[in-house]
């Protein structure tokens, strides 16, 4: 057989090869924007339902097994009702508002205290080195030891719960701003410097984009403490007047009213499913703008 005939069948058969990992290569698309829009639904909302319901069938167990009086732990069913009626009053909707209020106020001020606080201590060394491991032992503190040191301090007040809300959040996102800032590569910050990025600059453009990540896992941090020290707050500072969420699951409390304080409880739950939902939200944009995660 001549040569350029063997030559010519080896390029065809490398051809088909090539043209055949190429069609391999092809995904095809079958589904439709709003096939893939219901598809990535399902596959976040079913674990969610499959857990309410096991946690809601095993509430329900406990109850047929009369292991407490049913005024002391109530049927699911007659929380939702409950759940239901109350929440189209003014009380519930008002007790939301204050505490949910109170929440932002005090997850603000811990932002703003917790960020300059994080950089200072990462960029001035002596900072560091006298402060640094008191921010640690701060953030492993249970934030409801402040509180007499509060009521002292600013009586039975707002600005009592607030003291302990910023301290139970400032080292979380504090240490999150330390710990995005010490893990900048440093050929990022050498290239700042070759592009004339020096001081401010250099931290606005090229040091604290780098921590985002870090920055936003702190603040969800910081939004956990300073959310369970709100909780624990309205439950010892009753502010006269105030009917927030604390103050009405106390007063439930006192009242033997199961139901009502059950009904709370759920609806601390959500509002913490809720946030947690925006933290994820914005932890996957980071992602995707990072190139870490798929944007389909």
């Amino acid at each position: 057989m001549p040569t350029e005939t063997v030559k010519s069948k080896t390029e065809d058969t490398s051809r088909d090869w090539v043209s055949g990992l190429d069609e391999l290569e092809k995904t095809p698309i079958t589904e439709t924007r709003w096939g893939r829009f219901a598809s990535r639904l399902w596959a976040g909302t079913w674990p969610k339902v499959l857990a309410l319901v096991l946690v809601v069938g095993g509430w329900q167990l406990l109850f047929l097994s009369e292991w407490k009086a049913p005024w002391v732990l109530p049927a699911p069913l007659t929380v939702w009702e409950d759940l239901v009626a109350y929440a189209a009053t003014p009380d519930y909707l008002q007790a939301i508002a204050i505490t949910l209020q109170r929440a932002l106020t005090g997850f603000a001020l811990s932002v703003a205290v917790g960020s300059v606080l994080g950089i200072a201590v990462a960029r001035f060394k002596p900072l560091r080195a006298a402060i640094g491991s008191l921010i640690t032992g701060l953030q492993t503190m249970p934030s409801i030891m402040w509180f007499p040191l509060a009521i002292l301090l600013f009586k039975i007040s707002e600005s009592a719960i607030l003291f302990v809300v910023v301290l139970g959040a400032v080292p979380s996102i504090a240490n999150g701003i330390i710990s995005g800032i010490d893990y900048v590569p440093p050929a990022w910050k050498r290239v700042g410097a070759v592009l004339g990025m020096k001081g401010f600059q250099l931290y606005r453009h090229v040091i604290l984009p780098a921590t985002l990540p870090s920055f936003v896992s702190g603040l969800k941090q910081g939004w956990a403490f300073a959310w369970r020290s709100l909780m624990a707050g309205e439950l010892l500072v009753i502010v006269a007047g105030q009917g927030s969420i604390g103050a009405l699951m106390q007063g439930a409390r006192e009242f033997n009213d199961s139901a009502r304080v059950l009904t709370w409880i759920v609806t601390v739950l959500v509002i913490g499913i809720l946030v947690d939902t925006a933290f994820k939200a914005a932890d996957n944009r980071i992602r995707k703008s990072w190139g870490l995660a798929a944007d389909r």
